[in-house]
């Protein structure tokens, strides 16, 4: 599908994973369309076929037949992301704007501009809650199943599981081809929230009580990511198709925190504490959803992406982390960071 002659239009540009796939996908020879909000705040993200489109509010955007001609493909990473603790006077309404009605229009814009391929890069959250009362596979293991239907958990998780199905509506009555990735939580250069507070936490080289934590979670590197997502824009088979996308190999919070101190140059400071404590002071303190990020599990099958798209990921945890600790040292550096 790709070629010299291939437009494609990549909502949130200049975020966290649009940053890293758009020169990727000019080195494959895309014309790249880069989505942003204000194109002001993105100084030198130009690119040499495509370049800047200014989209401003997602939820106000009404004119995306005109800003896709002759486009054949769309990635819509951008929406609002999970908040934790969203205080807001109605979150889902909130969510539900941007996440789902936005995504609605662009599909339908995408469809009447004659739009090929639609990627939208949802998440694994849709699927539920890892294994705090989910579902787990047929043969009684705890990793998910590629066709786990959705049951969201939360406004975040609710908005992006209707957004896959509007898609999917908008999808059936045009002709236009759509691929929906879920990917579990990304790390990389340029990481924010809870895992670059981990990695200031480990490079810091403070002591953390989470050696005696058993779980796995299954995590996606982000050039992992990036080359998935472009697997699905050139592979025939990935149409109509829904995928989980993840490294091969989960990790226990511990082992998580061994890699990044030894990516960091840290010593990694754990030692052995009763779990039930930890949960009975989470409690107390009001620090719940952070002690079930940190000891539940989440691992999830994508073995679909591997046998229907011959995908394998191209970067490994420790060259992934290696990159990120790199990034965090520059950023630490410039003061910007840490």
């Amino acid at each position: 599908m790709n070629g010299p002659t291939s437009r494609v239009l990549i909502t949130g540009a200049d975020g966290f994973v649009g940053r890293h796939l758009c020169p990727l996908l000019e080195k494959r020879d895309w014309t790249v369309l880069a989505g942003v909000r204000m194109a002001a705040n993105c100084p030198g993200f130009g690119f040499a076929r495509g370049g800047l489109v200014e989209i401003g509010n997602l939820e106000k955007q009404n004119d995306w037949a005109g800003l896709l001609a002759g486009c054949q493909a769309v990635v819509h990473l951008a929406g609002r992301v999970h908040v934790m603790d969203d205080s807001g006077e109605d979150p889902l309404a909130q969510y539900l704007a941007i996440n789902t009605e936005a995504t609605r229009r662009l599909a339908e814009g995408a469809a009447q501009a004659g739009v090929r391929r639609f990627v939208l890069v949802s998440t694994i959250k849709v699927c539920g809650e890892g294994d705090l009362g989910t579902r787990v596979a047929a043969d009684g293991g705890n990793i998910w199943p590629e066709d786990l239907p959705p049951a969201p958990v939360g406004p975040y998780a609710i908005s992006k599981a209707r957004a896959e199905a509007e898609l999917q509506s908008v999808c059936r009555r045009s002709g236009m081809e759509f691929t929906i990735v879920r990917p579990p939580l990304v790390y990389g250069p340029g990481v924010r929230a809870n895992f670059l507070s981990l990695i200031r936490w480990v490079d810091k080289g403070l002591p953390m009580p989470l050696a005696s934590i058993t779980n796995l979670r299954s995590l996606v590197g982000l050039g992992n990511l990036a080359s998935f997502i472009i697997r699905c824009l050139e592979s025939p088979a990935a149409a109509n198709q829904i995928f989980q996308v993840a490294d091969r190999e989960p990790l226990s919070t511990p082992a998580l925190i061994r890699a990044l101190a030894l990516a960091l140059g840290r010593p990694a400071r754990l030692f052995h504490f009763p779990p039930s404590l930890l949960l009975a002071g989470a409690h107390v303190f009001g620090r719940l959803p952070v002690w079930r990020r940190l000891s539940g599990s989440l691992t999830v099958d994508n073995g679909k992406a591997e046998a229907l798209l011959d995908w394998h990921q191209p970067i490994s945890l420790a060259e992934e982390l290696s990159l990120t600790a790199a990034w965090f040292r520059e950023q630490t550096w410039r003061g910007e960071e840490g």
